[in-house]
């Protein structure tokens, strides 16, 4: 191959054992740089007096929900100490962009012995995690020879590059690989998210768009916030989100946070921890919204001139017999009223809790109804998300300062969650639910509409080779695992398996090809703030890459000399830095931020960060909530539909209701099968990683090891006892884990964090 320059030299095994030392070095002497001045250099990078650098950058997130600002030390090409932000300016118009545990602990991450070093090749059975090294120039020509193959044999949409999100730099992870497939005849794409799926797909039925949130800021003219279901303080969900909420706390607003578990949210930010029965959230919506209706506690103005559906009064024509919101609640067509006492026996929450919080939901507003993810990524996870947006519709919270409309809470007016790489267009126009991967391995031609595919009427074949990137969706981070295991076990469904990432993952070890790929301090990139789009983080390579591990980029542009299409995907040979610089100079300057300094500027500045100026925050929805004639919603009505039509005419009207409804799941504690697990399993993002990233990070797990948490009255019922090992299973599969007994889980459940490696 031959050296296009578009990355730095690798370094050797004896610099990586220096490195080693080093950061082992560094750990007796934490405070060793502390008393060192900073000065800048010509280049702009902040300096020691001892010649460590100081380069500022953003934290790798992995897909934590956030991006925080790091501030790397390096001396003699090593990572030695990782501060995070410390500007004295701090408040809410610009604050600080503090890291967690897991990126003040990233060199354990950087620096581990385990890191993937050469490209590896299978020798064993699938899974059995028997490689063998091979050259780059060996691992290109497998790549060319089985691309081409299964190009030849099945056509470009037998190949399908997956989810993933272990790394987000805008010229690495799964981007570059798709840009790279797209000039050599595309590949079979897919839609969606593992993260949000239902709140993709509902929150558009009720407003026509995403953009349904406020800007963070504007939370200070919140006077009562709920966190439902959301735990910012573990796993960020927009950089500094958590930081708003305490501000808002510290103003004044009542924060009450209604989740299964104490997360560490309810401990640092909230007034008052309510527990709730998982997958049972859209019962006490229901309930509060009873509660709202029956004590006319509407804003009947705001309903009446911007919502369709509520009532007989405002169904949509066409449609003025079917039943509207306010007959589900009251029961008036299935005989069940939405009380307070029907939803306390489904949700073990009190009905004079939920009369309370109903009221106060109501009538001490503005108020904020934030939904977290987990809560939808249930059967029937569209149901809640419509819920919680139909709460504050009906409230007359949409539209106004202070207020939220729920959803995605992409904010308006804000940026999109990120600027990918320039993928180019997919000449294949089929895609697939993200989620469902494994059912077009198995089923090819048989999956059609009924499976969700778009662009096509049915695939074209089976999925025959899978290029995994950044991800551990393989087997770590899919569903039913032990199933998902034997379809990727077998070579007569799958027929190539390349996995491109920093470990040998659990997905890595059913790999036929693994490429061991860069970090992002080793490489150059450039990253969004995730969500909420006010921040742009620079983050310029700090240190060389090890061994012969390479950036995706540089990876994908190599394999294209191999088809022929280098010049194409280079666009004249550029390298990472280059594609940062038109990123800055072409894209972010000329849309979403002109104030961003040029490309030269902010690499000399080595401030890491530009953050965009917030003045009065943004308020989704504002126009049409003040003239809805003028400004109308992008929905058949133009309205805020309460009632969907568009649900209405779909194929099935009992499992995908008009207006939200309640609809027990079923695996649910009132099952046929509750005798048999009386116990309900649920899980949650664990402080000490991010999904799976960081389950090999001694730092941050020894501060947070994995465990099964438990309820004091559940664990003596079972005679167990803080600390022992017990076993968990049901009729999927069964785990020995640790357990921690504790009040800050609910009684009948038990939590398990997920992402711990399988």
């Amino acid at each position: 191959m031959k050296d296009k320059n578009l990355s730095v030299n690798n370094i050797d095994r004896r610099s990586f054992i220096r490195w080693s030392s080093v950061v082992t070095g560094s750990m007796l002497a934490p405070s060793v740089f502390i008393a060192c001045n900073e000065t800048t250099n010509p280049s702009g990078e902040s300096a020691k007096s001892d010649d460590t650098r100081i380069i500022r950058t953003g934290c790798p997130s992995h897909n934590c929900g956030g991006k925080c600002l790091l501030k790397l030390h390096v001396s003699n090409g090593v990572i030695t100490r990782i501060e995070t932000d410390d500007r004295q300016n701090d408040d809410i118009s610009d604050p600080q962009l503090r890291a967690c545990l897991r990126g003040r602990a990233y060199r354990k991450r950087q620096y581990h012995p385990d890191r993937l070093k050469y490209p590896l090749k299978r020798t064993g059975k699938r899974g059995e995690g028997k490689f063998e090294r091979i050259t780059w120039d060996e691992a290109y020509d497998i790549m060319h020879s089985e691309i081409s193959r299964i190009i030849s044999e099945y056509g470009n949409s037998a190949i399908h590059v997956p989810y993933g999100t272990g790394s987000y730099t805008n010229t690495n992870g799964r981007w570059p690989v798709s840009r790279f497939m797209n000039m050599i005849g595309g590949s079979l794409g897919f839609y969606n998210s593992y993260s949000w799926a239902c709140i993709n797909i509902a929150t558009p039925y009720m407003f026509g768009t995403l953009e349904s949130g406020n800007q963070r800021q504007d939370w200070m003219n919140s006077k009562y916030i709920l966190m439902w279901g959301w735990n910012p303080a573990e796993m960020k969900d927009g950089t500094n989100s958590d930081y708003f909420i305490r501000r808002a706390r510290e103003n004044g607003t009542r924060v009450v946070c209604i989740d299964p578990r104490l997360s560490q949210s309810v401990v640092a930010l909230a007034d008052e921890w309510i527990p709730i029965r998982p997958g049972t959230d859209t019962a006490m919506m229901s309930a509060m919204a009873y509660v709202i209706i029956n004590e006319g506690l509407t804003d009947y103005d705001f309903i009446k001139r911007c919502c369709s559906g509520f009532d007989a009064s405002s169904m949509p024509a066409g449609y003025e017999d079917c039943e509207s919101y306010t007959d589900y609640i009251t029961g008036r067509l299935d005989g069940i009223a939405k009380t307070p006492e029907w939803a306390e026996k489904i949700t073990m929450v009190p009905a004079a809790t939920i009369i309370r919080i109903a009221r106060e939901y109501a009538t001490l507003g503005p108020s904020v109804l934030y939904q977290g993810y987990g809560m939808q990524r249930r059967a029937y996870g569209e149901q809640v998300v419509r819920a919680g947006s139909t709460l504050a519709a009906i409230t007359g919270n949409i539209g106004i300062s202070g207020g939220w409309a729920s959803g995605l809470a992409n904010q308006k007016g804000g940026a999109p969650f990120w600027t990918v790489f320039p993928e180019g267009e997919n000449p294949i126009k089929a895609k697939i639910p993200v989620y469902l991967w494994t059912e077009a391995v198995i089923k090819g031609k048989e999956f059609g509409p009924e499976h969700g595919i778009r662009g096509a009427e049915s695939l074209d074949n089976n999925i025959k080779m899978i290029w995994s990137v950044a991800s551990n969706i393989l087997i770590n981070q899919h569903g039913n695992i032990n199933r998902t295991r034997k379809i990727i076990e077998d070579e007569s469904l799958l027929e190539f398996i390349v996995v491109q990432d920093n470990f040998m993952t659990p997905s890595a070890k059913f790999a036929d090809l693994v490429l061991p790929a860069c970090t992002q301090f080793e490489t150059w990139g450039i990253e969004d703030g995730w969500k909420y789009g006010e921040e742009v983080f620079l983050t310029p390579q700090a240190v060389v890459p090890p061994f012969e591990t390479k950036s995706d980029y540089l990876i994908c542009a190599e394999l294209a000399e191999k088809f022929g299409v280098y010049n194409s995907y280079t666009e004249g040979g550029r390298n990472e830095k280059d594609w940062v610089a038109w990123f800055v100079d072409e894209i972010y300057r000329k849309t979403r931020f002109p104030e961003m300094p040029v490309f030269r500027k902010f690499e000399h500045s080595n401030a890491g960060v530009y953050v965009k100026p917030v003045g009065n925050p943004a308020v989704a929805f504002m126009d049409f909530r003040r003239d809805p004639l003028k400004y109308p919603l992008n929905t058949p009505t133009g309205k805020v539909e309460i009632f969907s039509s568009r649900l209405h005419d779909m194929n099935k009207p009992d499992e995908i209701p008009a207006v939200a409804k309640y609809i027990r799941e079923w695996e649910s504690p009132f099952g046929e099968e509750a005798h048999r697990f009386p116990l309900q399993a649920m899980g949650h993002h664990y402080m000490p990683r991010v999904h799976s990233t960081h389950d090999n990070n001694i730092w941050s797990m020894e501060a947070f090891p994995q465990r099964v948490f438990i309820n004091p009255a559940d664990a003596d019922s079972r005679g167990i006892k803080d600390g022992d090992m017990v076993m968990v299973w049901n009729d999927r599969g069964a785990l020995a884990i640790p357990c921690r007994v504790t009040r800050k889980i609910m009684p009948g459940l038990v939590d398990i964090p997920q992402g711990a490696w399988y």
